[in-house]
């Protein structure tokens, strides 16, 4: 794969950057942390070179100074709402992240729940659960009027409410499993509480995405818009900016919107705002870090075709209606893209046209496409893989990795045993197959083998994919998109 982002760069600059600002506050720093931290799969696909765990590394760097704490808001526990990466909901990522944290040796000093009312019986049961975990538990409520009001915000009945989160560290981390947590809303509340005790105290933001010094048309921020299709967020230039500096550089409007009540909080607590913009509050270097604009641009003009098609399938699973599909086509037509500029999109849909079957196609590393089709026993992916498979390890295609003879007697459990309506092998079964036969069949080796090569491959299927199939593709590390229809007309589906 090409490389458009200079890691090594990033890095550097980054610490470099923090560092300055801490200095700049002099006291506790609260810096606010958009974005993924250990799996930032969108900043590594629309910057190739950008590593899924480049936060985590540069914070690694000044780890003998950095605290996290970890944001949740009552509401997404309420609603149960999931991480689309990973599929797990909000409350079991929390738990992930506290893991990954302490497995790189960052200290979590606690968790804070938003949005906490006394009817959620959710939050309040996930706050049990944590407290009996040995971990320190914070509330904080909703605010009348917030983010508009700011005379009553910046109060005792406002931010003044809320539980005050004791730390230990100069550098405080504050993050989320996912955006609309309430991270900038916990970083201002211990402002207001550091400045009642006599504190000093700073904010910052460190936020990868929009890249404020790209055009505001760039498809890296284009992309960015995509991915936050269904939460209304708009990139849009930064008013404030624009006066303060006459310069056009890009945010987006939640930051905008809230940038009154930081700047007035600033005034009440110290007399004199140290931001005249909602940009100054950002730390992120990543535009300066990009190597090869080309690169990136092509690379964030697939992401978003790759949005569309969440999306629609999103939108057709829960029974929507198709406004977050609706504002990324209008993208696409800003980028002058198609759905078919997908090179897994066409070869997939001509197999299922030509079979009259669901099929799958595949993008290897050195651009060919390899396609799959639905057979009495294998899925359209299953064969995908397999053919993939293949190819990458120099088998001719004639040969078979799987007989009948080895097949047959998973299908027999499956639907003799299990009670499974499929006798078709799923990903999952084809890969232990052949784990199986790679005992004693030197080909059947030769092919998983390859699989480590599939990571950040693309794939294309005609119709939506079982939770078995998209969670093996997922943990290979492969990027999936299906058409928004499902193969058969049944109303009840397994999640």
């Amino acid at each position: 794969m090409q490389q458009g982002f200079d890691r090594a760069k990033y890095l550097a600059m980054q610490s470099e950057h923090i560092a300055a600002r801490r200095a700049q506050f002099g006291g506790k720093l609260y810096l606010e942390f958009g974005g993924k931290l250990f799996d930032d799969m969108h900043a590594s696909r629309v910057l190739p070179g950008f590593t899924p765990d480049n936060k985590i590394a540069m914070l690694e760097t000044l780890r003998d100074d950095v605290e996290v704490i970890v944001v949740v808001s009552a509401k997404d526990l309420a609603g149960n709402k999931h991480r689309a990466d990973h599929g797990i909901p909000y409350e079991s990522d929390v738990l992930r992240l506290i893991d990954g944290f302490r497995g790189r040796d960052l200290h979590v000093g606690s968790v804070v729940i938003t949005q906490a009312t006394e009817d959620n019986a959710q939050a309040r049961a996930f706050r049990r659960k944590l407290e009996r975990l040995g971990l320190r538990v914070y509330r904080h409520y909703p605010i009348k009027g917030y983010p508009s009001d700011v005379r009553h915000i910046v109060s005792d009945a406002g931010f003044g409410k809320n539980d005050y989160i004791e730390t230990e560290r100069d550098l405080v981390v504050i993050t989320a499993p996912g955006p609309g947590s309430g991270k900038m809303a916990t970083c201002l509340s211990q402002l207001y509480h550091d400045h009642q005790r006599g504190l000093r105290s700073g904010y910052a933001k460190y936020e990868t995405f929009p890249i404020w010094n790209l055009p505001l048309d760039h498809p890296v921020n284009i992309a960015y818009e995509a991915a936050t299709a269904d939460l209304d967020d708009v990139n849009m230039i930064d008013p404030y900016h624009l006066a303060a500096y006459g310069e056009q550089v890009v945010n987006y409007n939640r930051d905008v919107e809230v940038f009154p009540v930081l700047n007035q909080l600033f005034e009440t607590l110290i007399g004199k705002s140290p931001y005249k913009s909602p940009t100054d509050m950002g730390v992120n270097m990543a535009g300066f870090c990009i190597s090869d604009d080309e690169v990136c641009r092509r690379a964030s003009q697939q992401e978003v075709i790759r949005r569309w098609y969440k999306a629609a399938v999103h939108e057709r699973a829960e029974m929507l209606e198709p406004h977050a599909s609706e504002r990324i086509a209008l993208l696409m037509s800003q980028l002058g893209i198609a759905l078919e500029d997908r090179p897994v999109v066409v070869p997939a849909n001509n197999v299922a046209r030509r079979t009259k079957a669901p099929a799958a196609a595949i993008e290897l590393p050195d651009g060919r496409v390899v396609t799959g089709k639905t057979s009495a026993l294998l899925g359209a992916s299953s064969a995908m893989l397999i053919n993939a498979l293949k190819v990458l390890a120099g088998i001719d295609d004639e040969i078979q990795l799987l007989s009948p003879e080895s097949i047959e007697p998973i299908q027999q459990l499956k639907t003799g045993i299990l009670g499974s309506q499929n006798p078709r092998l799923h990903t999952d079964e084809v890969l232990i197959a052949l784990a199986v036969s790679a005992n004693a069949d030197d080909n059947a080796r030769r092919a998983l083998d390859q699989l480590r090569h599939l990571r950040g491959c693309d794939v294309h299927t005609t119709v939506i994919l079982g939770s078995v199939d998209e969670g093996i593709f997922r943990q290979l590390g492969i990027q999936v998109t299906s058409e928004p229809v499902y193969q058969t007309n049944k109303l009840y589906r397994k999640r």
